[in-house]
């Protein structure tokens, strides 16, 4: 499976900082929950990412 597999699976994302300063992303559904934490620097980085991902979807829709 790859960034591209579609897959029929719903879940949530929500993100947030943790009482121990980090950032959190936390995915779950009915089945699963992923808690996922990041240094403040890494969650700058992750939101880059996504920012130029955001950008280059646009340009191929």
């Amino acid at each position: 499976m790859g960034i591209n597999s579609e897959r029929e699976i719903e879940a949530n994302l929500q993100i947030g900082p943790t009482d121990q300063g980090m950032v959190r992303l936390f995915v779950y559904s009915d089945k699963i929950e992923i808690p996922m934490d990041f240094e403040p620097d890494e969650a700058r980085e992750i939101a880059e990412e996504l920012l130029a991902a955001a950008k280059m979807a646009e340009r191929k829709s």
